[in-house]
């Protein structure tokens, strides 16, 4: 209950998820039909980078900050169009003060027949989401343990959907727990589209988590990991997502921008970034 991603939001790690969460909406809307988006640990929905908070760490300046300021060759600008402007609309006079939050990040860009189900469990931050989109008819928040969402908001009414499951990581046993968490919602919904993140840090036990992914035997899971320096220090070193049903373009999507991140948001000789299949299209 003690963590407040106003410390670490823009940075190398949002960068990764926002992007492809941003790409997986826009995916879903190459239908006509409505989709829910269920986001599992939504947070407070938008971030003030200003705030004494964030500039403490200032870990923005190398994730987003850095990121707003690299020339993209056309192929990765394409690609980051729709995270990217929901950035520069937040900030019409440019630089980077107000960062979203998965939350708001997807409700810039849903049409007007999709609809945000945001989950959070710490009181405070529930009542700050709340605030963020009070009168929004599309946008459902629930003070909720996100963990619970996974069975009593599966399948959406909709049919059609995309989970984040994005916890803070700050008790024992999360990697576990968000293989538990895939496996139940799977089970009731398994046509969903689901988007796990991790951290990878010194001692994470990455391997582990991976096999006991595949022992789920679902048959597509795709892997994308963003390193930025040595996970020799202490400390977040890298981030993962582990995509379940991905889009078919995705995983060469993953081989445009991983690279280009990797290379923007380096912070030392020991960045690095893949993507693969843990089951599926191999």
């Amino acid at each position: 209950m003690n963590y407040r991603h106003i410390y670490h939001a823009g940075n190398f790690a949002d960068v990764l998820k926002h992007a492809v969460l941003a790409r997986l909406v826009r995916y879903q809307q190459n239908k006509d039909k409505a989709f829910r988006v269920l986001d599992t640990h939504a947070g407070i929905g938008l971030y003030d980078l200003s705030s004494e908070e964030a500039q403490k760490t200032g870990e923005w300046q190398t994730g987003i900050g850095k990121l707003m300021q690299a020339e993209l060759a056309a192929p990765v600008a394409d690609l980051l169009e729709p995270y990217l402007s929901a950035v520069r609309e937040l900030n019409p006079d440019g630089g980077v003060k107000l960062y979203p939050g998965s939350p708001k990040l997807t409700r810039l860009l849903l049409r007007p027949q999709d609809r945000l189900s945001a989950m959070e469990l710490h009181p405070d931050d529930a009542r700050a989401l709340s605030r963020q989109f009070e009168g929004d008819f599309q946008v459902r928040v629930t003070e909720l343990d996100g963990w619970l969402a996974l069975g009593a908001h599966l399948p959406p009414k909709e049919k059609r959907g995309l989970i984040l499951v994005d916890p803070p990581f700050e008790i024992a046993g999360e990697y576990e727990r968000l293989v538990d968490g895939l496996a139940k919602a799977y089970r009731r919904f398994a046509t969903g589209t689901y988007c796990l993140w991790y951290p990878i840090k010194k001692g994470a036990p990455i391997k582990g988590f991976h096999e006991q992914l595949q022992a789920l035997e679902i048959p597509k899971m795709l892997c994308a990991e963003l390193s930025v320096r040595s996970d020799r220090e202490e400390g977040l070193s890298g981030s993962g997502l582990i995509i379940v049903n991905p889009p078919f373009t995705l995983k060469d999507e993953l081989h445009t921008l991983l690279p280009v991140l990797k290379t923007i948001m380096a912070q030392d000789r020991y960045a690095s970034q893949r993507a693969f299949w843990l089951r599926g299209e191999a």
